[in-house]
């Protein structure tokens, strides 16, 4: 691992892909350093009762050490990124009054993005956003982003429908260019935050995706997704999107065998494990480390990463 450079806040940010281990390992660096606590990066854990799927941590180990950003919302909320970045302040904040320090864990990119850059982050604007669904040509709605916002147009590809509405969504509705919200996420500012990524090889990954899922499934997956499609309130559109819900709840509603659930979670997680792989790898600010079957192997790398930027 080589080592990390950067203006110290006192805080470890570890990231890696789903199963690759960072939550294990972020607990065991807690327990070998006295005083430090552990604040989720993920965007599904902080939902209340979605704990099977989300690997939430268990009673013992939120008792055993202090954990933030856990069970924040119901799941028929929409929680954008903007409230987690909020709460992730709020937090970091109270960690620093109590002269503590932090490991944060997580693999959901924009998120740990969020508060690692402080992103200034638009609002949401509904009936702008309603709008611009309605219009099904992508290209011509990047034309239109490129008279209002030249420099947001050409950050992006224009078949990238995603990012062209979201771009023209908060141009009409600030009143000011989406560009002028920051440098875009291609960039990569100095930060307080060290930063400590897992690599694991892809054969090994997709072993314990599958082999995650299969745990996850006898502790009782099923019925915790029964559970929430009964909810009168439903779900959010954010947390129906959560991998293994997503999949169970298509078998749940009759549109599948819950073998072909089980497969189909399989290989969407690892789809996602792609994904979070070339996320991460473009940030120049993560040391590596390359961790095999025990990602405790890799506990002593961290441990010196967490010493070295102390404050």
């Amino acid at each position: 691992m080589r080592s990390v450079v950067v203006a110290p806040n006192g805080h470890l940010l570890l990231v890696g892909t789903t199963a690759s281990g960072k939550s294990a390992l972020g607990l065991e660096a807690a327990r070998r350093r006295p005083g430090v606590e552990l604040v989720s990066m993920d965007s599904m854990a902080l939902y209340r009762g979605m704990d099977i799927g989300t690997a939430t941590p268990s009673a013992a180990e939120r008792a055993e050490v202090p954990h933030h950003l856990l069970d924040l919302a119901d799941p028929s909320e929409d929680y954008s990124v903007a409230d987690f970045q909020r709460a992730a302040r709020a937090a970091l904040a109270d960690i620093g009054e109590r002269d503590a320090r932090a490991v944060l864990v997580g693999g959901t990119g924009l998120h740990v993005r969020a508060v690692v850059d402080d992103l200034d982050i638009p609002g949401r604007f509904a009936q702008v956003r309603a709008g611009l669904d309605a219009e099904p040509d992508t290209p011509a709605l990047h034309r239109r982003l490129a008279e209002l916002d030249p420099v947001a147009a050409g950050r992006m590809e224009p078949t990238n429908r995603r990012r062209v509405v979201r771009a023209l969504e908060v141009t009409l509705g600030s009143g000011r260019p989406f560009s002028s919200y920051g440098p875009g996420l291609g960039q990569y500012p100095d930060t307080p935050f060290a930063q400590v990524g897992l690599r694991v090889p892809r054969d090994v990954l997709d072993a314990r995706i599958a082999e995650r899922f299969a745990r996850m499934m006898d502790e009782g997956l099923l019925d915790e997704v029964a559970g929430l499609l009964e909810r009168p309130e439903g779900l959010s559109a954010t947390a129906a999107q959560a991998l293994g819900y997503r999949e169970l709840a298509v078998h749940l509603r009759g549109g599948c065998t819950l073998d072909a659930a089980v497969e189909e979670a399989v290989a969407a997680t690892r789809r996602f494990a792609r994904r979070q792989e070339r996320w991460f790898r473009r940030d120049p600010r993560i040391a590596w480390v390359d961790v095999g079957d025990d990602p405790l192997a890799a506990l002593d790398d961290v441990l010196a990463a967490f010493d070295a930027c102390a404050p």
